[in-house]
């Protein structure tokens, strides 16, 4: 995940920090000295760095922190709201207007990921009830519009295309389209080039001349560090951007560029691509990304996850199985189905204050839920309702036709049988403390 290595340096700032009873001004612009290096390496800004960690100086050496019963902490928290300040203060919203559609130009180098995110946007308005259209007007790159055909057909969303005809009259005619067939949205895919160059802006700049878009969001591969606050500065001074999507900010990206975009552009990030998958993109809040770098975790965000991907009907039911203490391993599979939605199980346990920072050399066994999945499936339906009955010789045939080891199942039942206790114990007033349970294998 991005920003490990700067979160890391930063935890290991503050732990000096917190070490010392009284802080001293030498003490804060050490620690600065500390965290302005970490941002560098980060690959962000030198002129962000300098300002951030300045800014921070200047609000921490004051009376009120250096008198205060917790300095260290009232640094911190100043540390997290220069942080959240420089990228952006709250999260932006589309501009989506009272009359639709809606008209979203998505831009951006080849390789950012732009058609990918193009469906991804699609699949997220789709889902929050939006009637999406995508505008296939990437004419020049080979199958550029065959794969947003196949994107769009994966997330259930309209793709117009009229083959390599002039990519204005495309978007001009998409518009139309969408407001005669009720569609609410519509999202242009235009082209990309392998660098930026002027044929490719003055199309740009004709299509939106052309459609008035609401709005115009660049698309920029966090991996490319400093060259995508380049990008983005070269589409801003052109294009007059509306917002970011920055893409990859789950992989080995130093993160530098979701810092400094914001200040160098004045637009914010208003997505962010996290996964290859096409629900794997989420709103860019600073706060929370603030509070992620700071090893804070995100809640928030973990819970927005889990209203989208759990069925409100099934959670629910299962809640009442629990006060009835008659959850079984079918309820137990069809909870681990709504886990594997989430995403990753690193990144859904990242997300957990303090759990982040002990994530980053463990093995996380993505697949452990699918195995522990595959030995239920192999249980006969009266074994998953009564898991009690299941001896030896039922243990060997639920290993074989599950590919796994007798020892596998009976780690589940115990661990199933520990559950059933602890539902119990639940199920009563509800004032017992959660006994320690989990299911190993997750973490190597």
């Amino acid at each position: 995940m991005a920003f490990e290595n700067l979160s890391e340096k930063i935890s290991g700032a503050f732990k000096r920090l917190r070490s010392k009873g009284k802080l001293s001004e030498s003490d804060v612009k050490s620690s600065m000295r500390e965290i302005r290096l970490a941002l560098l390496e980060a690959d962000v800004n030198f002129k962000v760095a300098k300002e951030f960690t300045n800014k921070v100086i200047e609000r921490a050496v004051g009376a009120n922190v250096m008198e205060s019963l917790t300095p260290a902490q009232m640094v911190i928290k100043i540390v997290n709201e220069e942080l959240t300040s420089l990228m952006g203060e709250n999260y932006s919203k589309l501009n989506i207007p009272s009359k639709p559609p809606c008209i979203i130009m998505m831009c951006g180098l080849q390789g950012a990921g732009k058609t990918t995110h193009a469906a991804k946007l699609a699949k997220m308005l789709k889902s929050q009830g939006h009637r999406p259209l995508l505008a296939a007007c990437d004419i020049y790159r080979p199958a550029a519009i065959k794969q947003l055909e196949v994107l769009g057909q994966n997330v259930g969303v309209s793709v117009f295309q009229e083959g390599t005809l002039n990519p204005v009259e495309i978007a001009k005619r998409a518009v139309s389209h969408a407001k005669d067939y009720g569609n609410d949205i519509v999202i242009i895919d235009t082209a990309g080039r392998l660098h930026i160059d002027e044929e490719l802006m003055n199309e740009l700049l004709n299509i939106k001349e052309a459609v008035n878009p609401n709005e115009i969001l660049l698309v920029v591969d966090a991996m490319t560090g400093q060259d995508a606050v380049n990008v983005a500065k070269s589409f801003d001074e052109k294009l007059d951007i509306s917002g970011i999507i920055m893409t990859k900010l789950d992989g080995d990206a130093r993160g530098g560029a979701a810092l400094s975009i914001k200040a160098i552009t004045g637009k914010p990030i208003k997505f962010v691509g996290v996964g290859e998958k096409l629900d794997n993109i989420e709103v860019f809040h600073p706060d929370r990304m603030a509070s992620r770098i700071l090893g804070m975790g995100d809640v928030l965000t973990l819970i927005e996850d889990a209203k989208i991907n759990f069925d409100k009907k099934q959670a629910e039911k299962m809640a009442q199985k629990l006060e009835q203490n008659s959850f079984d391993l079918n309820d137990l599979m069809e909870q681990f189905k709504q886990i594997r939605k989430m995403g990753p199980l690193k990144s859904i346990l990242g997300k957990l204050p303090g759990l982040d920072k002990h994530l980053k050399d463990v093995d996380i066994d993505d697949k452990i839920l699918d195995r522990t999945c595959a030995i239920i499936l192999s249980m006969t339906e009266k074994e998953r309702k009564k898991p009690s009955i299941i001896n030896p010789s039922r243990k060997k045939r639920i290993a074989l036709g599950s590919g796994m080891k007798v020892e596998d199942v009976n780690k589940l039942l115990r661990q199933f049988e520990q559950m059933q206790k602890f539902t119990k114990q639940f199920g009563g007033k509800g004032k017992k403390r959660f006994p320690r349970f989990g299911f190993p294998g997750i973490m190597r």
